[in-house]
């Protein structure tokens, strides 16, 4: 969504969204590398 929303901004909110699109990012990959260590799939 942010990603959406930033493709209809300019300048400094448009590169605001775009950081918090990838702190979102980021965090999305940590749960999912610490589910795996919980769970791993073999």
């Amino acid at each position: 969504m942010t990603m959406d929303l930033a493709d209809h901004m300019e300048g400094p909110s448009r590169n605001t969204l775009l950081g918090i699109a990838q702190v979102i990012m980021l965090g999305e990959l940590a749960v999912n590398r610490a589910l795996d260590q919980l769970d791993p799939t073999e």
